[in-house]
């Protein structure tokens, strides 16, 4: 290994410990890696799917975090978890069928909602409140949901996970993000199991940022826990927001190439 190699991967390392903080508080640490990796050389496809592998490293190291302090009830985690991995690797099989302009125009719009029910709704805190859907509905119908979505195409499926668990299920803002970690590290590794199988991960770069990813889903999930509603709260408007503007303002996608072309001289 080189001195320049080594380096790079030092900084991939440093980063994917800042992204695994910041996901496992309040989700959108792919806004930060995926960029860095395609800066360090890796095409769009490589990038996405050596993020996959961080991705679930971060998410089942957080889970583990919070399951670890008694918020998972793991028997009825589990089945959803399993829902959510089975819908996300449909998803990814059903990626190059399935139109996507639809989804980059409508997804910017859902994660502001998101952004604006985080930010305004007042139900919203560290108690749970009265469930709005039982928990079959729910594993039936928006589990499999985001899941697939998390599959096919993947930005803010952290962000409506989270949603569902707050508005449908009534989950306080600290156990709601530990189950939106177990159903997203299980799509995550549903993914990843599919971009493995195609041959696109760069496991050098992979398995060093993962290693990063831990340790910062454990800074993380234990800060969360820490300071319940007043950091998770602000974090999930705040990276919505950002996913948001970073989908409208991605040239590759329809929408963000419409929004170029008409700024463009």
């Amino acid at each position: 290994m080189t001195g320049l190699e080594f380096e790079l991967l030092a900084i991939l390392f440093a980063v994917a410990i800042g992204a695994a903080v910041i996901d496992s508080i309040g989700g959108g640490g792919g806004l930060v890696t995926v960029p860095v990796l395609m800066l360090a050389g890796l095409d769009p496809l490589s990038a996405i799917a050596t993020n996959k592998v961080l991705a679930t490293a971060a998410t089942v190291s957080s889970a583990s975090a919070y399951g670890r302090k008694g918020l998972i009830d793991w028997r009825r985690a589990a089945p959803a978890a399993a829902i959510a991995g089975a819908a996300s690797l449909l998803g990814a099989l059903c990626a190059t069928l399935l139109p996507r302009a639809a989804l980059e125009a409508i997804v910017p719009i859902l994660l502001i909602a998101i952004a604006v029910y985080f930010g305004f709704a007042r139900r919203i805190g560290d108690a749970d409140v009265k469930a709005r859907m039982s928990q079959r509905r729910f594993s039936a119908t928006v589990v499999p949901a985001v899941g697939f979505y998390d599959g096919l195409f993947g930005p803010g499926a952290g962000s409506f996970y989270m949603a569902g668990f707050v508005a449908a299920r009534g989950y306080g803002l600290v156990k709601a993000t530990a189950l939106t970690k177990t159903a997203n590290a299980a799509s995550n590794f549903a993914g990843l199991v599919f971009f493995v199988a195609a041959g696109a991960v760069v496991w050098s770069a992979g398995l060093v940022m993962a290693l990063g990813s831990i340790i910062g889903a454990q800074i993380g999930a234990r800060l969360a826990m820490a300071h319940g509603a007043r950091l998770i709260r602000p974090l999930i408007v705040l990276t919505s927001c950002a996913m948001a503007l970073r989908l409208l303002a991605d040239p590759s996608t329809s929408v963000g190439g419409a929004i170029a072309r008409v700024l463009s001289p």
